[in-house]
């Protein structure tokens, strides 16, 4: 399996056939737009990958919540690939309001498995990490279409969700946010896990242990791969940066991640931003 990073949480799976999306933000408008204005897909970074990252096979495009930095650029990518796009009510309003057609949107609220050629995907429910100033929208959905350009805090969270994949004959479980359900991932193995550790720097001890046992020990997997740890308000065409200072300190988040792995003794991967892993 060809894996994509484009950053924050979207990945490209591509197992040689076909080619599935997991969250679509390429656009990573900047924090002061995000705070005082609106903004839409930029269509000439999001027309570059995929032209360079050859995204000419896609089917797909699940949608993990509805902020804008997992789903905003979600109706461009339909509507330049074709492809369907699943998520919650609130991704798909997203979805209507870059005119995709019914017949191509799939709502999920958790628990559902769906077969995309090769690819068997379930929805698992999920948490969205702790609330922060500039992010206290969770459980708020968005109830109407919504219409580019927007304001980025229209992008209401709208419920979150895993999803396990099983491709090619291994499994892959993506964890978009730095929380947990307890319990929730008994009996659930994946030979991958990409894991999202936006706020694992200022998390306590306790908590910090509690979340691994509830994702790495539960899972078992062989591998670790790191999300939702670089500035998703810096652009795609600059160098990458970590998470602005003020909100985390993406060295600390590195060395938690680091030793919980190395404790467990499992491997740990950072993938950059544009770049591709065979797994």
């Amino acid at each position: 399996m060809k894996v994509t990073f484009f950053g924050t949480t979207t990945l490209l799976f591509d197992d040689g056939k076909d080619q599935i999306l997991f969250d679509a933000h390429v656009t990573r408008p900047s924090l002061v737009r995000y705070i005082f204005g609106s903004g839409e897909t930029d269509r000439r970074m999001a027309d570059e990958m995929i032209s360079l990252h050859h995204i000419d096979r896609l089917k797909a495009i699940f949608v993990s919540h509805s902020h804008h930095d997992h789903v905003m650029d979600a109706p461009y990518f339909a509507s330049r690939t074709g492809a369907d796009i699943y998520g919650s009510s609130s991704a798909l309003n997203v979805a209507r309001g870059g005119d995709i057609p019914e017949d191509r949107l799939h709502q999920f609220s958790g628990g559902e498995t769906f077969q995309v050629g090769a690819y068997k995907i379930t929805v698992l429910p999920s948490l969205h990490s702790k609330p922060t100033i500039i992010n206290n929208d969770l459980g708020q959905t968005i109830d109407q279409p919504l219409r580019q350009p927007a304001r980025l805090r229209d992008y209401k969270e709208g419920g979150s969700f895993d999803f396990l994949v099983e491709a090619s004959g291994k499994s892959y479980l993506i964890r978009p946010s730095f929380n947990y359900i307890e319990g929730q991932l008994d009996g659930i193995k994946a030979d991958v896990l990409f894991l999202g550790v936006a706020g694992l720097a200022k998390a306590d001890p306790e908590t910090e242990e509690h979340f691994f046992s509830e994702t790495v020990d539960k899972v078992s997997p062989e591998v670790v791969i790191p999300l939702h740890w670089d500035n998703f308000f810096s652009p795609l065409n600059r160098p990458i940066k970590g998470m602005p200072r003020l909100v985390e300190k993406t060295e600390v988040v590195f060395y938690k991640l680091m030793l919980a792995c190395e404790k467990r003794g499992v491997n740990c991967l950072v993938q950059f931003p544009r770049t591709s892993i065979e797994i």
